[in-house]
């Protein structure tokens, strides 16, 4: 029986992650023109990193072995590629040449990807809701 629950703590791994992935999104795009954070630099675009939770499960054989236990948050990092420069000598984050460091957003990319993201999510949700289903008939077959 608790090899029936994986499938839902799997899918219920995924929901988190992908939560997580379009909460980083939402903030590279709340700041996509914020040209001064705390360190006196432009914000810099976040990306959330997943990876594989393996868990070690006693097999038939006797030995261990690796079980997929869904998706787990590696953690979050930033983007190094370079700042966009904009020419405005007016703002007061302007160089010595005029120039303004930009962040480096593209609200395009970012619009894609949490398209991507919460297509995942919602995958992920109708597997739960399969699971429950399947769980319902299961446990009517047992009436």
């Amino acid at each position: 029986m608790i090899q029936a629950f994986n499938t839902l703590r799997i899918s219920a791994s995924g929901l988190s992650a992908e939560r997580l992935r379009m909460d980083t999104i939402a903030s590279n795009m709340a700041n996509a023109e914020t040209t001064r954070g705390a360190n006196g630099q432009p914000y810099r675009r976040k990306v959330a990193v997943f990876g594989e939770n393996l868990s070690k499960a006693l097999n038939s054989n006797g030995s261990y072995e690796d079980v997929p236990m869904g998706v787990k948050v590696v953690g979050i990092k930033e983007d190094t590629s370079p700042f966009k420069r904009e020419y405005d000598p007016t703002n007061p984050d302007a160089d010595a040449s005029g120039y303004v460091s930009k962040p480096n957003v593209n609200i395009l990319n970012e619009m894609a990807d949490m398209m991507v993201s919460v297509r995942s999510y919602e995958a992920s949700l109708s597997a739960i809701n399969s699971e429950k289903s399947m769980f319902s008939k299961a446990l009517q077959i047992g009436k």
